[in-house]
């Protein structure tokens, strides 16, 4: 399939060949041409693990300080005084056995599920439905947790999840194209530091092989991560 007139002319913007320190990269990127919508800013990372070892997958989540600019839409599995304050805390969708049968129904209009340790007996029976979409509670990310409230408002906030993928890469929104450039830059980086600090204790020779940064539509623009990493 054939590239838009659009993601061509985003291609000349740049040459593909060069790495970009990241001030030049996000330059790059908000100035090249782009769609009408404000697009979501992607950073990804192919990272020197191996993904077949449980004990080398990279997995977290953080704040980023900026946000990402996206409506994140939270629910909230609980009861009783849980649920009650998770709600006053602006969670979309609060319940459970109602809520779980909605989503065993197909039902999955949410970004983020957040789960009291006791509804997790419940919550993995949708481990088929949740698991494969990246939307399974984990304590790893806090989102199993007895205080559902305060994570509720610092998945609002803009707090991102990590994870990496059956080969090896990392991908994670750092905000939107409409960020001025410092922001973008500093969520970069705190991402980029919590991928540091995760470096699994078996991971052998270079840690962080490459990194791109792109938009919603555009293409990858590399990104040479010697000044920002070290390993």
């Amino acid at each position: 399939m054939g590239k838009s007139k659009l993601y061509q002319d985003q291609l000349k913007s740049f040459d593909q060949n060069v790495f970009y320190s990241l001030d030049k990269a996000i330059s790059i990127l908000k100035e090249m041409a782009h769609v009408k919508f404000d697009e979501m800013v992607d950073i990804s990372f192919k990272l020197g693990i191996d993904p077949k070892q449980s004990d080398q997958m990279i997995r977290g989540a953080l704040s980023l300080p900026h946000g990402i600019g996206k409506d994140v839409r939270v629910i909230v599995i609980a009861t009783d005084n849980a649920a009650d304050e998770a709600k006053a805390a602006g969670a979309d969708e609060v319940g459970f056995d109602e809520l779980l049968d909605k989503i065993k129904g197909g039902w999955l209009d949410f970004d983020t599920m957040i789960a009291t340790p006791m509804a997790m007996q419940k919550v993995r029976t949708l481990g088929r439905v949740l698991g494969p979409r990246g939307l399974m509670p984990n304590p790893k990310t806090g989102t199993v947790t007895d205080n559902p409230s305060a994570a509720v408002r610092e998945a609002k906030a803009g707090r991102v999840e990590y994870r990496s993928d059956k080969t090896g890469c990392v991908h994670a929104y750092v905000g939107k194209v409409s960020f001025a450039a410092d922001a973008l830059k500093e969520n970069a980086t705190t991402l980029t530091n919590a991928l540091l600090r995760a470096r699994p204790a078996g991971a052998k020779g270079t840690y962080v092989v490459s990194c791109t940064i792109s938009s919603t539509m555009s293409p990858g623009i590399k990104v040479d991560t010697k000044e920002f990493i070290r390993g």
